[in-house]
């Protein structure tokens, strides 16, 4: 690799570690969590979780399109944009991913976040999604979904996304769908204090910082080697931001691996490591940090079953609740819109049924 691309690649990794690192902490610090977002708003009828998720999707789409208005970021570059929708992988890996995440207790994310504050049955999980992701991206599993649900899909001659669809100037609806978030938002009785705030602007800032180190800070015209434009390190090869299914698996590949001088550090990689340091230091800080272990062979099975689910159901929607729902509904990919509503979906049943469990049990 040319010096210059090499001091480049350091640079984007470095922004990369640092951003992460505070999605970690601000996590850690306020509770962020999707699954946990849905539990409260099902099962007690509490939305201040949701709320902070809200609004940290309105300030990443707020952010994502106005670095495509100051040419900073190519929309038409980043993971999410394609010609075509695939619905039904989007459907099916999406109700996969939301109801796993329930048994699994936390997203991807979510799972990095307390292995930072000393949770062994996250780090399972962490082994058990980042090897069912990789047979998902090239192994067994790959091929069943090649050969079924990506096979379903709806071409156009355009990118798939919401202002194409609906004929609608993307920044128009960038502006409606935020204020339309913001505005609920803030209706919730309290929710205007500083931990909340810090969740849902904090969050959404560093997705769209990402698409900045990603799609810009890492963009080059015409690569050396290639003479062609490139995204440097990131694994798709585009402009990415924020996701914990696949990034898991190249993680895991990365340290298998890590005598073979093909293996390169990536952005996915090195966001895995950042969540996980971030969330520690705040953990240690606050002296939250706690060991937790399985209470029961049940906990056992939900947490290997809900990894799974995660790791082949995430693959296959092309992201998770951040990946899909926060990086990519930023940029209004059609397709983010029915992975993360599938996502929602197979959680609230998940959540009626853990409900379902334990009433039966009583």
């Amino acid at each position: 690799m040319p010096p210059e691309i090499q001091a480049l690649a350091a640079k984007v990794l470095w922004a990369t570690f640092f951003l992460s690192f505070a999605f970690g902490a601000i996590a850690q610090r306020t509770h962020f969590c999707t699954m946990g977002a849905v539990s409260d708003a099902v099962t007690m009828g509490d939305y201040t979780r949701l709320r902070q998720w809200a609004l940290a999707s309105a300030v990443a789409m707020l952010g994502f399109w106005a670095l495509v208005m100051a040419g900073q970021v190519d929309p038409a570059k980043t993971l999410y944009s394609s010609n075509r929708w695939t619905w039904l992988s989007a459907l099916a890996g999406g109700a996969m991913f939301g109801f796993g995440m329930v048994l699994a207790s936390g997203c991807g994310s979510k799972t990095l976040v307390r292995i930072g504050g000393g949770n062994l049955k996250s780090l399972v999980v962490f082994f058990v999604l980042g090897v069912s992701a990789f047979a998902t991206l090239k192994g067994i599993t790959a091929v069943l979904r090649v050969a079924t649900v990506d096979r379903v899909s709806a071409d156009f001659s355009g990118p798939a996304t919401l202002p194409n669809l609906l004929g609608v100037p993307p920044v128009v609806i960038a502006l409606v769908l935020a204020a339309a978030l913001i505005a609920w938002v803030v209706r919730g009785p309290g929710f205007v204090r500083f931990e909340n705030l810090l969740a849902g602007i904090g969050i959404g800032a560093v997705i769209a910082a990402m698409w900045w180190t990603t799609g810009h800070l890492g963009y080059v015209a015409e690569h050396p080697e290639t003479l062609q434009e490139a995204f440097i390190a990131t694994n798709s090869g585009r402009a990415e931001a924020l996701s914990f299914v696949a990034p898991v698996a190249y993680t895991l590949d990365w340290l298998m691996f890590y005598s073979d001088r093909a293996k390169l550090l990536s952005t996915g990689i090195v966001s895995v490591a950042g969540v996980i340091a971030g969330s520690a230091v705040v953990a240690l800080a606050t002296r939250n940090f706690r060991w937790e272990g399985f209470g029961s062979t049940e906990d056992v099975a939900n947490h290997l079953a809900g990894g799974m689910l995660m790791g082949v159901g995430g693959v296959t929607a092309l992201g998770c609740t951040i990946g899909q729902g926060l990086s990519g509904l930023s940029t209004l990919a059609a397709t983010s819109v029915v992975a993360l509503a599938a996502i929602l979906a197979g959680a609230v049943a998940a959540v009626k049924y853990q409900v379902w469990r334990m009433e039966r049990m009583a």
